[in-house]
């Protein structure tokens, strides 16, 4: 048994679980938070088979895609430069963090 912890942007997350569940594929939604942007995200924890491993991540890969999104750098707190502009830049954000854990024991009760 496997656990997948799954995160991907809020965006993808309704597309994403409606998949999952067309395959019966239980998942169970945490809302996080990222730190880079820190924007609302979606992790997933499912607990499954070994042999589900390719067949979850190629429902992932369908559905999550990255994005390029434009952002405003800022400078730390600490910092005050004279006449500093921060220019927009484009960064890509999204796609799919799969993490595979391995499980000693599944039950559900």
């Amino acid at each position: 048994m496997k656990l997948l912890v799954v995160v991907v942007q809020d965006q993808d997350a309704p597309g994403l679980l409606n998949a999952l569940a067309e395959q019966k594929i239980i998942a169970t939604k945490l809302a996080s938070t990222g730190g880079f942007l820190s924007e609302g995200n979606t992790t997933l924890l499912i607990g499954i088979d070994q042999t589900l491993i390719p067949k979850v991540k190629e429902i992932i890969s369908q559905r999550c895609h990255t994005r390029e999104r434009v952002i405003t750098p800022g400078l730390p707190a600490t910092e005050h430069l004279e006449g500093y502009v921060p220019h927009p830049i484009e960064v890509p954000v999204g796609g799919a963090v799969v993490f595979v854990l391995s499980t000693e024991e599944f039950v559900k009760l």
